[in-house]
């Protein structure tokens, strides 16, 4: 099988993509690894997706559902139930292995969109002590429990981590009958999205602590306690502030992580700060023909930006042709967590640049430049800059003179 662009995930990105590319001209394959398309979105049952898309109020399945009638109406091929297990480059092209329940097959593309999503750090990464009783899940793990397979994991519960689908999950089991004891963030600011903060925590009267964290789990068969200390301004736990809190279960939300297996095993260059691939404006990454999008790129904080991400890959994809790339950086200090794309391909469109960004810290009234060497290009006023959520900024460098010598800079201002 030959196919000018295969999309590998059938989340939200990877449905734009395929979408994208088909409307293009290409000749467009998805593989999804589960039975049904959608994603994370299929059990996201609360509202908050689409604000941006479609200017209202949608489910995680509704929001979905819009893309999946989009991708059907289309007639786009996809292989469910299907898992890759290695990419080979060819001298033009991949050939992709796969295995599903027809058994191994290979197919090859002339490019391929990486849209593999995140997944959730556990216990384990995060160095809890204690033995291993039941009752630990991820944040998604009790969503996945609740929403699709109709079972409550716990009656009384700890959340540790205040990112947003651990306040999601502290309303749901509240709404559930649960008891939610409290919400533990070992940051001394939120993680979370503010309206989730609002909706989800006060709107509910559930408790934020804010510098503390889980330092130990009690309980053999099943978990009966938590140890709960308070930490200092380097996040470590203060000696005598520990106290225990009884409950059944411990749900973590302690942050996500870009899927990026296949892409490190094609040699893809991967951001210390994004855990995602380096990238330029076309969403691809330092191999040839091998674009990313969506949260294996870097986490979004909505699912609009997502889809965004993955439209513009897939119409890049649909286009791509081998050529000489002349890659500049953009460049940004301390205040800034990250930008995507980290890279401008001077060579390629450089009119209508998505240009997304993270502060480092919490800041008031600012303005953020985007200058090129010196000169300012863009400036936009912002009321406040939280580092959960994630900003973006539309540029036109088509009228700016740029060479491999030039500098691009993002600059926070007061």
């Amino acid at each position: 099988m030959k196919k000018d662009v295969v999309v590998i995930g059938g989340g939200p990105a990877g449905l734009a993509a395929a979408i994208s590319a088909k409307k293009e001209g290409a000749d467009v394959l998805l593989i999804e690894r589960e039975a049904r398309l959608g994603g994370i979105l299929k059990q996201c049952i609360h509202d908050g997706f689409g604000l941006v898309t479609f200017k209202e109020k949608l489910s995680g399945p509704e929001y979905a559902g819009r893309y999946i009638h989009q991708f059907n109406d289309l007639e786009i091929p996809s292989h469910l139930l299907t898992f890759v297990t290695q990419i080979t480059p060819l001298e033009e092209g991949f050939e992709i292995t796969v295995v599903n329940r027809d058994g191994l097959s290979s197919i090859e593309a002339k490019a391929i969109v990486l849209a593999t999503g995140c997944r959730e750090r556990t216990a384990k990464q995060i160095f809890i002590h204690g033995t291993r009783p039941s009752g630990v899940f991820t944040a998604g793990t009790a969503q996945n429990y609740v929403n699709l397979m109709g079972q409550m994991p716990t009656k009384k519960c700890v959340i540790l981590g205040s990112g947003d689908i651990g306040l999601i999950m502290a309303r749901r089991l509240t709404l559930e009958g649960a008891k939610v004891e409290g919400v533990y963030e070992a940051k001394p600011t939120p993680s979370g999205l503010t309206r989730n903060l609002h909706q989800c925590l006060h709107d509910f009267d559930i408790p934020l602590h804010l510098s503390h964290t889980v330092t130990k789990v009690f309980g053999e068969s099943r978990l009966t306690a938590v140890e709960i200390s308070k930490v200092d301004e380097n996040m470590r736990p203060i000696k005598g502030s520990e106290k225990i809190v009884e409950c059944d279960a411990l749900i973590l939300s302690v942050g996500l992580i870009p899927e990026n297996e296949l892409a490190e095993s094609l040699g893809v260059e991967i951001s210390p700060k994004t855990k995602g691939p380096l990238c330029d404006q076309r969403s691809m990454t330092n191999v040839e023909g091998i674009f990313v999008c969506g949260n294996a790129l870097h986490v979004n904080d909505l699912v609009d930006y997502v889809s965004q991400n993955g439209e513009s890959a897939g119409k890049y994809a649909s286009h791509y042709a081998k050529g000489e790339r002349k890659l500049l950086s953009i460049k940004t200090d301390d205040k800034f967590l990250y930008t995507v794309p980290q890279n401008l391909d001077l060579n390629a469109n450089l009119k209508e640049v998505d240009l997304y960004f993270r502060v480092s810290n919490p800041v008031g009234k600012s303005s953020v430049s985007v200058t090129v060497d010196g000169k300012v290009l863009l400036k936009k006023n912002y009321i406040a800059l939280r580092p959960p959520e994630m900003e973006k900024l539309t540029l036109d460098f088509s009228q700016t003179t740029l060479d491999e010598n030039s500098e691009i800079k993002l600059v926070l201002g007061e």
